[in-house]
């Protein structure tokens, strides 16, 4: 299994200087994602100071663009890294794609299928000249002349790993994408009874099987060298946890586990900017079976054993101790 890290530069003028520690920490991967900075600039930064790991967007919201345009980034971010890019995306909520983006929301399992299918056969017609012929229900691509093709790309055509929380969402991963990645807000739990079977679905609709979808399981991961750092990593924890159960759309995690009649009144609480209220509905059992707190090299080895299913783990970490801690953590989670 291989381990990640997010890309968290808050000033884009360091993000390659970030990205070199992270590789020098020993990740395999570093993620970006859409968040108050674009998710692919980050990662052309990171391309130009990294030469082993792997650089996901996690993830990039579809919704927001276009097949033609995302196939384009993904393309030059491949070239860039000589091969180490992932296309990782998202489809956000309607409001956010209605209201933050100005673009419209309908039927989000077809739209994000059919968007994978677009840019592969962009793609295609790029690799072999062939013409462009892509008529959905939702994107038309029929127009490519030579000037605007980049060609075969010398790494191939990057993956592409959807985030799906649904099980609908779940399973247009196993029918189209390269990868499913997995929301932090997860329990394994509700991925053995929720998200497998539905990924299986997915799966055997296209007639592929579990070897053709990576899962990397996104988890968070609470670190510090004492206590009262512990203590303080897993407030803010909790504070991300609460935010994510304030939306309608991630209930079934909370349903699943007989939390979901916190969902309403975490929601209420987040439109009345009560956050301090909200962190105090998540107990530290709802923290605990989400995710994991403790020493870093405890925290290492325990990440690794709950996603034992899953090919890559990608933290989302709260880290209340010095740097070197976390090439603790990623020490202790490739040892097993």
């Amino acid at each position: 299994m291989q381990i990640d890290g997010a890309l968290l530069a808050t000033d884009l003028r360091n993000t390659g200087v970030a990205a070199a520690a992270m590789e020098a920490q020993g990740f395999d991967g570093i993620l970006s994602f859409e968040g108050a900075h674009d998710p692919f600039l980050p990662l052309a930064a990171a391309a130009e100071h990294t030469s082993r790991v792997r650089l996901t967007t996690a993830i990039a919201i579809a919704f927001a663009r276009n097949p033609m345009g995302c196939a384009y980034l993904a393309n030059d971010l491949q070239l860039l890294s000589g091969g180490r890019f992932v296309l990782g995306l998202g489809t956000q909520i309607r409001p956010h794609i209605e209201k933050r983006f100005g673009q419209p929301w309908s039927k989000p399992n077809a739209r994000m299928r059919e968007f994978v299918q677009a840019m592969r056969a962009i793609w295609r017609a790029w690799d072999t000249g062939e013409r462009l012929e892509f008529r959905g229900a939702f994107y038309t691509h029929t127009l490519m002349t030579p000037f605007f093709s980049p060609g075969p790309n010398p790494h191939g055509r990057p993956p592409i790993a959807l985030a799906g929380f649904g099980p609908a969402m779940i399973a247009v991963a196993g029918e189209v994408a390269d990868g499913w990645i997995v929301h932090p807000l997860n329990s394994p739990s509700y991925v053995a009874t929720v998200g497998l079977p539905a990924l299986a679905r997915g799966l055997a609709r296209a007639g592929r099987t579990r070897r053709d979808v990576e899962i990397a399981c996104q988890t968070i991961a609470m670190i510090g060298s004492t206590d009262a750092e512990i203590a303080t990593a897993r407030l803010k924890a909790k504070g991300q946890i609460a935010f994510y159960g304030s939306t309608p759309a991630y209930r079934v995690m909370l349903d699943h586990h007989g939390w979901g009649h916190l969902q309403p009144e975490l929601n209420r609480l987040s439109k009345q900017g009560q956050w301090s209220d909200m962190i105090a509905l998540v107990t530290d059992d709802m923290l605990d079976t989400i995710g994991v707190s403790g020493q870093p090299a405890e925290v290492g080895r325990r990440v690794r054993q709950r996603n034992a299913w899953a090919e890559r783990t990608s933290l989302v970490l709260y880290n209340e101790t010095a740097p070197e801690a976390v090439a603790e953590l990623v020490r202790a989670f490739k040892e097993g």
